[in-house]
């Protein structure tokens, strides 16, 4: 049986990469487009306007990216902080495939031997400005990985915050109403003060449901 591209891939590249988050954000922009149909895959510039506020979109299928974010963990076991820098370069190189993979790395690393969380950690690499699309993916990539929601405190601290923080608060709530959880009279008051987009916006149509549910 033929091996897999992306193995014979991974098997050729030096294990000093794992030492070294830019390395590895060389290695993984690498990776993405390998055993990609060349008809999926298209230049930033051809697809910028399908990007929806990434820098590119590669088309790399989900199973490829799970398999660069296993090979990753499997291979840095004893260097989550590298890992976790490399969550911060993603993030700030921002493609589709970036965030995607950001978001497995972030739901299965080992946030206690780094003393953070998955929450804190995602709160403090996003930018001013995000697609609601990055951090939805993301945070349901953390739900699905069994992680607890955030704490009423830390929700409510994202709604006095900047307005990106208080729009990752709705929506991380409305990932916890769809799975049946309810929210508190506190934190749906302190949501009102979070402003979004004028007009049928998605975060707008969100925070209504949330509030007057």
């Amino acid at each position: 049986m033929a091996k897999n591209p992306l193995d014979e891939f991974f098997d050729s590249t030096s294990s000093r990469a794992h030492s070294s988050p830019r390395k590895l954000a060389n290695v993984v922009r690498a990776a993405y487009p390998i055993g990609v149909p060349a008809l999926i895959m298209k230049s930033s510039t051809d697809r910028y306007g399908e990007a929806a506020g990434y820098s590119f979109h590669l088309g790399t299928p989900d199973e490829n990216l799970r398999r660069i974010a296993s090979w990753l963990l499997t291979n840095a076991r004893s260097e989550q902080k590298v890992l976790s820098k490399l969550i911060r370069r993603l993030w700030k190189r921002h493609g589709r495939e970036d965030v995607a993979l950001a978001a497995l790395l972030l739901a299965n690393l080992d946030h206690k031997s780094l003393g953070t969380d998955p929450w804190s950690m995602l709160a403090s690499n996003i930018s001013r400005k995000e697609p609601a699309e990055a951090l939805l993916l993301t945070i349901e990539e953390v739900l699905r990985a069994g992680k607890l929601l955030p704490s009423e405190d830390q929700l409510m601290a994202w709604c006095k915050g900047r307005t990106i923080d208080g729009h990752l608060a709705i929506l991380v709530l409305h990932a916890a109403t769809m799975r049946g959880d309810r929210v508190s009279s506190e934190v749906a008051e302190a949501m009102q003060a979070v402003s979004v987009p004028p007009g049928d916006s998605l975060l707008g149509r969100i925070k209504a449901r949330i509030v007057t549910g």
